[in-house]
């Protein structure tokens, strides 16, 4: 099975994120960045698959250099080899432009699957995994948590409200991992020397045959106008009394008198 899995670099979950200066991106500064979580899911089960079946995995990423940081976790993790699409022309995009490179690179590629996290943690806008099946003409499913593969064929389970969506599509394909499917390996200190010696190439636009005007923020169809953070909370207030049956009296009138909510 030739395998490629489809990864973003984004901002640690737990950073504080504060808006940048122009008011339509964050601020970088000081913020620690990780390979999205939803796409961990999808590199490890292009792993169990290799493991299962045999095959590579290849991981692949658009953005500036220090992407290759999540590149390398992938590599530490047992992928075999990566691609890494570092080209100021596409930077700056959204999902739309980012499949447009993407797709390009894997057109020129040997591929039975294709994996991606079913969104990521920065945009939250899941787009990706739909638009690269689009473009390479082949299935795509989304946001699942159980995939099997026999036959030349995917069958994949996915949630939906009040039990569970069964999908079967000819392979190749793409698939978008949810919570639930696996859970993700950690790199480990073998792992992360031999990375140091996997195969990461370098590509360039140029290279895939895009037009510079495809990707990045000249080919995005979606623009950020304004960027602001969410409200600040109320100060809390804290409730005294001599005893348990004082404050829980004095709650109940501040919800009811002042917060109006019983």
């Amino acid at each position: 099975m030739e395998l490629i899995v489809c990864l973003k670099q984004v901002p640690d979950t737990e950073a504080m994120i504060k808006v940048g200066a122009n008011g339509k991106s964050i601020d970088e500064a000081e913020i620690k960045w990780v390979m999205n979580p939803y796409d961990e899911f999808a590199v490890e089960e292009a792993l169990k698959i290799k493991e299962a079946q045999g095959g590579t995995v290849t991981v692949m990423a658009v953005g500036p250099a220090k992407t290759v940081e999540a590149l390398r976790t992938a590599l530490a993790m047992g992928a075999d080899q990566a691609v890494h699409i570092d080209d100021e022309a596409a930077l700056g995009g959204d999902e739309y432009s980012a499949a447009v490179v993407m797709a390009a690179a894997i057109k020129g590629m040997s591929c039975d699957l294709v994996l991606t996290g079913q969104r990521t943690v920065d945009d939250d806008r899941g787009q990706l995994g739909g638009i690269l099946g689009e473009l390479l003409g082949i299935p795509s499913v989304s946001v699942i948590n159980k995939l099997d593969l026999a036959d030349g064929a995917l069958i994949a389970e996915r949630p939906v409200e009040g039990g569970t969506l069964v999908i079967k599509a000819s392979l190749p394909a793409v698939i978008t991992a949810q919570k639930g499917l696996n859970e993700p390996r950690y790199a480990s200190l073998p792992g992360i020397m031999k990375a140091k010696k996997k195969p990461l190439e370098a590509k360039k636009l140029a290279d895939l045959g895009v037009d510079p005007s495809q990707a990045g923020a000249a080919g995005a169809l979606v623009e950020v106008v304004k960027m602001t953070p969410p409200p600040e909370r109320a100060a809390g207030q804290v409730i005294d009394g001599e005893t348990a049956a004082e404050k829980a009296a004095k709650l109940a009138d501040l919800l009811h008198n002042e917060a109006k909510v019983v």
